[in-house]
């Protein structure tokens, strides 16, 4: 119903309905939004990170679909929003200062809450301009505004068009980045894909430790260097291998690092001049993981890294134990860098790709009342 109102064009999702998704439809849409993906010009996206071989439903039997883990993960934030779907009659100015103070509980962020309350296409606009009257519209209203702002740019990862890809990961210690990289890791070879790891957080031999202890529950092999070595003399031979041993992905890890240190982030500029001489075109993705549970401060330290090089994508952590999920649409909008990968939970595959529509569905699905 809010169709005139968002402009919808041809090529965007489907108009967000106000009555409940279930998990099959949202499942039907992961699939579509996969199959729309298109190729950019460097770069193709990466296959699906779904196991191939048995079906959906024998998929869904032995573990959570994508928007299960969603849901789950989503929980708190949905539980800090659920006042959303206590409105009834019609909408007035004090029922909007109650979802903006929602919002801001959800740490979607000061610019992001102007955005959706008082921006051109916001809450505010639209009541005024007879969009919608009725105060339990607004979920719905929230649902095809989220959306509109989430698939504004692609969340899919990039591969390289014609050979090796390489991904960069980066982050600052404490983020979950060494499971993350396990965790894609896992997901990539489970896709059929023969991947290689490098160890370039040769400052912390506990660091090169813990990624050898993965390559090994995960039979991946890694290189790695004697501690304190140069890092881009690592990642240097990594992409050797990478390329004589005809491997389809190299995920290189980066020293943790704090986004003040400016030493260190010069460093990773180094590593990514290695990677773009030994390998045109790459990294085909640079990315930076984020601890969803530290919020506003998740937003500061992507902010200082892309200053310093060139983010393009986030890997998101630990969202099943926070309830600012909210800092997904900020992150999204005012950094213009899509998340990419969302981890809710600790098992290898809890993990799954980033679906704009799946995320809203689960931020924003009206709970059974008990």
């Amino acid at each position: 119903m809010f169709k005139k109102w968002f402009g919808k064009k041809a090529d965007e999702p489907q108009e967000a309905n106000p009555e409940k998704t279930t998990e099959k439809d949202a499942d039907k849409g992961t699939a579509k939004a996969a199959e729309k993906a298109a190729a950019p010009p460097a770069a193709a996206p990466a296959p699906s990170l779904a196991p191939a071989g048995p079906p959906a439903a024998a998929r869904s039997a032995s573990r959570r679909g994508a928007w299960s883990l969603l849901k789950a993960g989503l929980a708190k934030t949905r539980a800090g929003l659920k006042g959303l779907f206590s409105f009834r009659g019609k909408l007035d100015e004090a029922a909007i200062s109650q979802i903006e103070a929602q919002l801001y509980a959800a740490d979607f962020g000061p610019e992001m809450v102007r955005e959706l309350i008082d921006g051109p296409k916001g809450i505010r606009a639209a009541w005024k301009a007879g969009a919608f009257e009725e105060a339990d519209l607004v979920p719905g209203f929230l649902r095809s505004l989220l959306r509109e702002i989430l698939t504004r740019r692609s969340g899919e990862l990039k591969r390289a068009a014609a050979g090796p890809t390489v991904y960069l990961v980066a982050g600052v210690n404490g983020t979950g980045k060494t499971t993350s990289i396990a965790k894609l890791a896992f997901l990539l070879k489970r896709g059929g894909s023969k991947v290689l790891l490098a160890a370039g957080d040769t400052f912390r031999a506990a660091a090169v430790e813990q990624l050898r202890v993965w390559s090994q529950r995960l039979e991946i092999p890694i290189v790695t260097g004697k501690p304190q070595a140069d890092p881009a003399s690592v990642v240097y031979q990594a992409l050797d291998q990478l390329q004589r041993e005809s491997f389809d992905y190299v995920i290189v890890d980066t020293a943790g690092r704090l986004h003040t240190q400016k030493n260190l982030m010069r460093e990773l500029k180094k590593i990514r001049e290695v990677i773009r001489r030994k390998v045109p075109g790459a990294p085909h993705e640079s990315l930076l993981v984020l601890d969803a549970t530290t919020g506003q401060n998740a937003l500061n330290q992507a902010l200082a890294f892309k200053e310093e090089i060139e983010i393009t994508g986030i890997i998101l952590t630990k969202l099943d134990g926070t309830a600012k999920g909210g800092i997904v649409v900020t992150i999204n909008n005012r950094l213009e860098i899509p998340v990419k990968l969302v981890g809710v939970g600790e098992g290898l595959e809890d993990m799954e790709s980033f679906q704009p529509e799946n995320f809203v569905d689960a931020l924003l699905e009206e709970e059974a009342a008990s």
